[in-house]
């Protein structure tokens, strides 16, 4: 891990608190901060620390929404009933009932969930601060719901930017905080659910004002939703489908997905992780983070706006150089398993490769060995073996 005493003398203080927000005194250092950015890692006792809050909120069951709260008996005709008292996104109040007065039982347990809420709401902000990656309070309320809704254990997969940053986490890696306004969820499979569930209803139920975002024709189904304003947080339902927008009927949450190329690959076994996001720890599934890297290539390779294709490439980049630290076999299995389209596209990207990784030559030369050399099981990769017999 990189210490301030390695770091020329007019760095910035915001590097040493671990924001990575630089000033550079001259641009020669430019290279070697961006480099050195891309790996630099917790120390043990702060991945411990977040390990332990995202293992407690795995193990909770379903979370509270918006703030702790506090209990308020009220009284009413006879009879008493508590009551739990919360602010919840952007910031209005509200009360649940929580149970008869006398039914201990319930109230310990909710005594209990307010208690590890408030915990949590302490440890969040902390880990903020030590440079892990958190969302926003918006985007909190919406994988709460989905959590407490038993969407990702029925199958529902975050991708997108909020995985990355989930990784970033799991990894232990400090990289330049992203931020997001996009909610990106996948399926694979039909969701083990045993009746259809409203997705639409089950973001409204957030109580944030979302609405459908129509389709590009009258008759072309939504498959977002999106809260007001130009920048309104909005949150995308994504399928596999060969051809990228397409409109994909998903019954069982009675809605439509845009259908993505390859998201298959990326889909195949997703892990359990975790995501950072206002005052809260959200249980979620990602895709495995070695599969992240070829696919966000992929699309930087295919995109049409500039700015994504470099924050795809970007983030694989980051999570590329993680990996090959951690567990460099990972990045040459999911290459292995990845379909021949997908490689071609990539392999164009390969100078741009070797020139962004050109300080780090263990992840370049995975990327090159990858990209140059025969795949295992092609009939090129089986002529190669003969001839070194």
């Amino acid at each position: 891990m990189l210490h301030p005493a390695h770091l020329p003398s007019k760095f910035s203080k915001y590097w040493v608190i671990r924001r990575l927000l630089i000033y550079l005194p001259n641009k020669s250092y430019k290279r070697w901060v961006t480099m050195a950015a891309l790996l630099a890692k917790h120390e043990l006792s702060f991945q411990t620390q977040y390990a332990e809050v995202r293992e407690r909120a795995r193990a909770a069951g379903r979370l509270l929404p918006g703030t702790p709260g506090t209990l308020v008996l009220r009284e009413g005709t006879g009879y008493s009933y508590w009551y739990r008292v919360y602010y919840f996104p952007p910031g209005k109040q509200r009360e649940d009932l929580v149970g008869k007065a006398g039914d201990d039982a319930v109230l310990h347990a909710m005594r209990e969930q307010i208690q590890f809420s408030e915990w949590v709401s302490r440890q969040v902000p902390t880990l903020r601060k030590l440079g892990f990656q958190v969302a926003d309070k918006l985007t909190a309320r919406v994988l709460l719901e989905l959590h407490n809704e038993g969407a990702f254990q029925a199958g529902l997969v975050l991708v997108g930017t909020l995985a990355y940053m989930s990784w970033l986490n799991e990894l232990g890696a400090v990289a330049v905080s992203a931020r997001t306004m996009d909610v990106d969820v996948a399926r694979k499979h039909h969701l083990a659910i045993g009746a259809p569930v409203s997705f639409l209803a089950t973001l409204k139920s957030t109580g944030l004002p979302f609405s459908a975002v129509a389709g590009f024709t009258p008759s072309e189904p939504a498959t977002s939703v999106k809260l007001p304003g130009t920048e309104g947080l909005r949150v995308d339902l994504l399928v596999p489908g060969k051809e990228i927008g397409a409109a994909v009927p998903v019954p069982e949450l009675e809605w439509a997905a845009q259908a993505m190329p390859y998201y298959d690959y990326l889909l195949e076994a997703p892990v359990d992780a975790a995501v950072l996001a206002g005052w809260q720890c959200i249980p979620v599934r990602i895709p495995q983070a070695a599969r992240m890297v070829w696919h966000k290539l992929y699309s930087s390779a295919s995109r049409r706006e500039a700015f994504k294709r470099a924050k795809d490439f970007h983030q694989a980049t980051v999570l590329a150089a993680v990996i090959a630290e951690s567990e460099p076999v990972a990045l040459r299995d999911a290459f292995e398993a990845a379909p021949k389209g997908m490689i071609t596209s990539i392999r164009a990207l390969l100078p741009r490769l070797m020139a962004a990784l050109k300080d780090y030559p263990d992840v370049a030369a995975a990327f090159e060995s990858s990209l140059r050399g025969p795949r295992r099981g092609t009939k090129s990769s089986r002529t190669a073996r003969v001839r070194r017999r």
